[in-house]
């Protein structure tokens, strides 16, 4: 079951009449005036954002006007591209680059930024964003600390930003189908959730080798505590001939600089957990590593006692969510849905409908059709935090090595003043958050 084309998934109900009051349906995606055009800006222009960049063009009435990189040759590639799109859809070239994201804030004729840099980049831009009046595509997990996502969330707020997150899992139907199951007790009473996504961050281990020579390592680092230059971290391209990065960017995998799968893919399975639950504002009170709970895994638990656990439950490990009740189960991947019936499983589309996962576009249009009518998207960016404090909190526990009691409410750890400490993590001299 792969999720549907936007054209499909425009024309169609999105789970009958409990579904149409929890979703959004999308307006305004047709014609727009040259007027109302969004222009767009990129902080960040590795692999992620050539997967973007094709799905904001699907889109009518955006153009990409920026982008910002510390790495000359992503920023040589990102206007190569962007400028032969606009050639051939005979539209005028309008396109620059930098390696200071702050020249595009400063702009007053682009309307939205899509921050797509490294996990220890994203709250000071976003903030900054904020505060230049930039709306904002923020790619998930929201923050690396949680800390920095308390402070996204309040200038968002503060500022009236639209921020969509990048947890484009929301706007696939089979997740929806999924999350509608458990909201509507078509299962029975919630027994046990499995979200498995993967381990937790671990220590930075890479040999040290040379820096490419148009790659500002210092600025690459910002406000993250010196670490030596690996290939590992920021994949190189070659421009001729043309080669893309071969690997995501492995800082993910490290402390230093990411939160391990624990976060990258829990942004969008527990994300999915989260939604189900009704807990886009709030979150499990217990986290036990593994270790401590007889299992290899870490397990989350919520105020009821229900378990949310870390544990895979298909033979090749596909991250996915098992939602068992106490009168029927259902699982949900990226491709596939399975169910204890077939009555629970969500209609097919045809063949000819459906689209490449990374680029469909559904969730960019949500984003736009938010930004033109001023109201949250379907990820909001007080639901990515929550969803990132889970895989945070997780890697906290990790490595304590002992069972934490989280507080959603005071976003902090219960009479544990260790824990405490982990809640943010100090900068690099010269930044501040």
């Amino acid at each position: 079951m792969n999720n549907l084309s936007r054209r499909k998934f425009l024309q169609t109900s999105l789970m009958g009449a409990a579904g149409l009051s929890m979703f959004p349906l999308l307006k305004g995606c047709g014609p727009v005036a040259p007027s109302d055009q969004i222009r767009l800006g990129f902080i960040g222009l590795g692999r992620q954002t050539i997967s973007l960049m094709n799905g904001f063009h699907e889109n009518s009435g955006i153009k990409i006007v920026a982008g910002t990189d510390v790495y000359g040759r992503k920023r040589e590639r990102f206007e190569m591209l962007i400028r032969n799109h606009q050639e051939e859809a005979g539209q005028s070239v309008d396109i620059t680059t930098s390696a200071n994201y702050q020249d595009m804030l400063e702009r007053d004729d682009i309307d939205v930024i899509a921050v797509v840099t490294p996990d220890h980049w994203h709250a000071i831009q976003a903030i900054e964003a904020c505060q230049a009046g930039k709306d904002i595509y923020l790619e998930k997990p929201v923050t690396l600390t949680i800390k920095e996502g308390i402070e996204v969330v309040k200038a968002v707020r503060e500022n009236d930003i639209i921020l969509g997150v990048g947890s484009q899992q929301r706007s696939d139907v089979a997740f929806q189908h999924a999350v509608n199951l458990v909201r509507e007790n078509r299962l029975g009473d919630l027994r046990k959730i499995n979200a498995w996504v993967g381990g937790p961050a671990v220590p930075y281990n890479l040999d040290e080798e040379e820096v490419p020579h148009d790659l500002d390592w210092d600025a690459w680092l910002g406000p993250a505590q010196y670490v030596h230059y690996n290939p590992e971290l920021n994949p190189p391209i070659t421009l001729d001939p043309v080669q893309n990065e071969r690997i995501w960017g492995g800082w993910r995998w490290y402390r230093e600089l990411g939160g391990g799968l624990l976060t990258d893919w829990g942004a969008h399975m527990f994300d999915v957990a989260q939604w189900a639950l009704d807990k886009d504002n709030s979150g499990p009170t217990e986290v036990i590593p593994a270790g401590h709970n007889g299992s290899e895994y870490i397990d989350f638990v919520y105020d009821d006692g229900l378990v949310m656990s870390n544990a895979p439950f298909r033979e090749d490990g596909m991250q996915g969510v098992r939602f068992e009740g106490s009168d029927a189960w259902i699982e949900v991947h990226r491709g596939v849905f399975n169910a204890s019936d077939d009555s629970l499983l969500p209609a097919t589309p045809d063949e000819n409908e459906v689209e490449e996962y990374e680029t469909a576009s559904p969730h960019l249009v949500d984003f736009i059709d938010a930004v033109r009518n001023r109201r949250d998207p379907i990820a909001p960016i007080e639901a990515g935090h929550r969803t990132a404090t889970i895989g945070t909190i997780g890697n906290i526990a990790t490595v304590l090595d002992r069972p934490l009691k989280w507080n959603p409410e005071t976003e902090s750890f219960v009479d544990d003043e260790e824990a405490n400490t982990h809640l943010h993590r100090e900068y690099r001299e010269g930044y501040s958050l």
